[in-house]
């Protein structure tokens, strides 16, 4: 399917840094439960992200991620998550996080 531009404008992807952390046990699939701060503009969002694999808790602490902000929230068992964590599966269909290569300002869109 091809989109025009108008319809990559809609989508409101930025630069956030992850501030918490936790475990998601009841989540069907391995995840963990993100808090992630996308700047003034934005504000602090939660996501769910099944990145356990490549991921420990403590190496995504104040990682810069990439996210879709603008989606509407998504109920994920128990869970509220607000936006979506960008990444590119691997091999084995495990999630790989795109991040930017230099850091950048929390709030940073993407375009």
């Amino acid at each position: 399917m091809t989109i025009n531009w108008n319809d990559f404008e809609k989508v409101d992807i930025r630069v956030g840094t992850i501030l918490e952390v936790n475990d998601f046990p009841q989540a069907r699939k391995p995840a963990f439960k993100l808090v992630i701060d996308f700047g003034a503009e934005t504000g602090i969002k939660k996501s769910s992200a099944q990145i356990t694999v490549h991921y420990k808790k403590e190496d995504l602490l104040n990682r810069q991620v990439i996210a879709v902000v603008n989606f509407p929230p998504k109920q994920i068992g128990t869970f509220i998550s607000e936006c979506l964590v960008l990444g590119v599966y691997d091999d084995h269909k495990d999630v790989v996080l795109l991040q930017p290569g230099n850091a950048v300002s929390n709030g940073s869109k993407i375009g």
